[in-house]
């Protein structure tokens, strides 16, 4: 067997599919199965029982991916500790859809331009995707919000943030001095649809405030969320990151009291090689508690002092 067919066995598990696996490999489908039956055929065990589109991985193939996961991750990290200078090299990095548009552009230009000889690749994903592809080594560093929890993966708590009210221009809130939780109990949320962890954050407060907010939409992106509160359809919770002084868009208020607040945070799996490279990358990423660097308003809480940003 050849590191090849391993890589390819593992795609086609982590997928569940042939087609899906050939795709992300970059080699036409039947060139993947001439090589999975090629591995099959030296170790004399089907690896794979086919069941019409579906495909099930065998006990021989559960024992090989075993073997495959640590002997992958052993060549990977060997190749990255020896060519190891702590300025080149290439950095994975994935952050949630309610950060990454907002604060991966910020990170890139602060931090990213430290390290010229660097390559970065950028990814987006919900957070139960996101944390899977870290602990299984698919990428080196990912941006999520708490809660968030699984195995092989370290999370450090990294930014908290204030959730700000979004109401529509012509709201009857929009002339308050002072806004409280009660005035916008029995108001109609916008709100994202469940696979997204700000919702966690959203209802956790409303639950903290012995409410429960009526939803009158579930939506993908956070976009859209502030496009229907300012057409008018509810109100929302939008992180501080997101808002922005748009005249066509909501209007942003703070809550009087005790605030809606998320933490962000950086995540990574600690029992693969961390290269100088990625080292000196999060060691970045710390420093950025400096105002004159971020533009924007929220806390750092990473190592070092605790600094307030302000725009």
């Amino acid at each position: 067997m050849d590191l090849g067919q391993l890589r390819y066995f593992i795609k086609i598990v982590e997928n569940g599919s042939f087609t899906k696996a050939a795709q992300q490999c970059n080699v036409s489908q039947p060139a993947l199965s001439q090589q999975i039956a090629k591995l099959e055929r030296e170790l004399e065990q089907p690896l794979f029982e086919r069941q019409g589109r579906s495909i099930r991985v065998t006990p021989a193939g559960q024992v090989l991916k075993i073997h495959a996961d640590r002997i992958l991750q052993q060549v990977d990290d060997a190749q990255r500790q020896i060519t190891d200078d702590g300025q080149t090299g290439r950095i994975s990095i994935s952050a949630i859809p309610t950060v990454g548009p907002y604060l991966l552009p910020q990170i890139l230009n602060k931090v990213g331009t430290q390290f010229s000889k660097a390559s970065f690749e950028i990814n987006e994903d919900v957070t139960d995707e996101l944390l899977k592809r870290c602990s299984n080594g698919e990428i080196d560093l990912g941006v999520v919000a708490l809660p968030a929890n699984t195995k092989y993966v370290s999370i450090e708590p990294w930014i908290e943030e204030e959730l700000l009210l979004a109401l529509p221009r012509n709201h009857h809130l929009v002339s308050r001095e002072v806004i409280t939780v009660e005035d916008i109990r029995d108001e109609p949320f916008v709100m994202l649809n469940d696979v997204h962890c700000l919702v966690e954050d959203i209802s956790g407060f409303c639950h903290q405030k012995r409410f429960q907010p009526v939803a009158t939409a579930r939506i993908h992106q956070l976009s859209t969320v502030k496009n229907l509160v300012a057409a008018g359809h509810g109100i929302s919770l939008v992180p501080k990151m997101a808002c922005s002084d748009d005249p066509l868009g909501p209007v942003y208020r703070s809550l009087s009291g005790d605030k809606p607040m998320r933490t962000i945070a950086i995540c990574f799996n600690p029992y693969r090689y961390q290269s100088q490279l990625l080292q000196n990358f999060i060691k970045g990423l710390h420093e950025l508690g400096d105002p004159a660097v971020m533009n924007t308003d929220v806390s750092f809480t990473g190592s070092g002092n605790t600094c307030k940003l302000t725009k």
